[in-house]
């Protein structure tokens, strides 16, 4: 037995393999994922006392069988099964179909038949190794409705037929990108807190873009893997300098860039170069090279907005939506001034959900300040303020309009 090295890491990285090693040999997904939570357990209790096993997810596999044998063996109705069950040699052998079954557990988390909620959760309990507890704090929610969402989801699995194999070719495409969604979603909500006292929720940034080397891992060749990939390290590599020293948000044009992790720029910038050289362009490639144009400018000034505009009339064409059509029109004052950007912005007012968005105000005001017009920039930053559910960025908001209204009207 060794001491015990990064815990968390390896039990994190025990739980797909040890959800896969089970499932081929006894089915039922959702008995053996229970079964695998409870044997991470016992190591969370046990290692830290006895060191750490040699095969640590050996070790999970075979506490976990045991424990699915005595699933069975209290089921009076499988009572028929039980003496095949014991009788299969249910030794792990942690080299077969290991990759194989990482992505497999990945995919079947982000099975249609779910929704985008339970999908979170699964895949964040499943792959990620988190506990109930550790996902419902993340997302503000009580332990309850994750492990009810959970639940649902491992029924909705089970009723609608699920296999523990990978798709065909053509289905695979459409589970991998539901997955990449899936990741996009945690590491956002890690990002950028949707709600709640913090700006950045590092457990959750740092499962998904953990969980995202992985699916880099056992799809090299896939282009949007790597562009998502390329786009959560380019986004992370600037968390430092998103925070002053008071803890206020720091906008993205006055961050002290010398504090960007310059190592990972490094890497996302090489991940979105090969997406883009070798594989069919796709929306999180478009968001990454966005991305790229950021991290390679010294200074505000030097940013090349006119190639962001470009990138985002690709990315509008590729990937229509509100939110891109509003973060288009911030390149757009960049490049054709104040004016031509808060016309674009009229337009989106017509979408019901934009409409009603702390965001849509919040650039509104940026644009109108731009434009000369300070008391209309400081209704807009109020109102952004009223209806941002995020503190930091309430408290943003809030000083920015207080800003304008010590300033006084244009």
């Amino acid at each position: 037995m060794t001491p015990v090295p990064r815990l968390d890491d390896l039990l994190r990285e025990a739980a797909p393999k040890a959800i896969g090693a089970l499932v081929r040999r006894f089915g039922d997904f959702a008995a053996c994922e229970d079964a695998v939570q409870e044997a991470l357990l016992a190591a969370a209790t046990q290692w830290p006392v006895d060191g750490v096993p040699d095969n640590a997810t050996a070790w999970v596999v075979r506490v976990a069988s045991r424990r699915r044998i005595e699933i069975y063996r209290a089921d009076e109705a499988r009572r028929r099964r039980e003496a095949l069950v014991v009788a299969r040699d249910v030794r792990p052998d942690p080299d077969a179909e290991e990759a194989d079954d990482t992505l497999t557990v990945l995919l079947l988390c982000c099975h249609p038949a779910l929704t985008v909620p339970s999908q979170v959760a699964l895949t964040l309990r499943a792959v990620g190794g988190l506990t109930t507890a550790e996902i419902a704090r993340a997302f503000l929610v009580p332990e309850a409705t994750i492990a009810q969402r959970v639940s649902r989801a491992k029924q909705r699995i089970k009723d609608a037929g699920a296999t523990f194999d990978l798709p065909s070719l053509e289905a695979r495409s459409a589970s991998v990108e539901a997955a990449l969604g899936v990741l996009y979603l945690i590491f956002t909500e890690g990002h950028n807190a949707s709600a709640g006292s913090v700006v950045h929720r590092r457990d959750l940034t740092v499962e998904a873009i953990r969980l995202a080397r992985q699916l880099r891992a056992r799809l090299p060749g896939d282009g949007e893997v790597a562009g998502l990939l390329a786009l959560m390290v380019l986004t992370d590599a600037r968390r430092a300098a998103r925070l002053g020293l008071d803890c206020a948000m720091v906008p993205l044009a006055v961050q002290d860039r010398r504090t960007w992790d310059r190592e990972a720029l490094t890497e996302g910038v090489a991940l979105i170069q090969w997406a883009l050289a070798h594989a069919p362009v796709g929306p999180y490639q478009v968001q990454a090279a966005i991305a790229a144009v950021h991290a390679e400018a010294t200074h505000a000034e030097a940013t090349d907005w006119p190639q962001i505009l470009g990138l985002y009339d690709i990315l509008l064409r590729l990937s229509p939506g509100p939110m891109v059509s509003l973060n288009r029109a911030v390149a757009v004052a960049m490049v054709h001034g104040p004016r031509a950007a808060l016309d674009q912005l009229d337009a989106a007012l017509h979408d019901g959900t934009l409409a009603v968005h702390h965001r849509l105000d919040a650039v509104r005001a940026h644009l109108l300040e731009q434009d000369g017009d300070r008391n209309g920039a400081q209704q807009c930053f109020e109102r952004a303020a009223r209806r941002a559910l995020s503190m930091p960025e309430r408290q943003y908001l809030e000083t920015q309009s207080e800003r304008l209204k010590s300033i006084g009207g244009s």
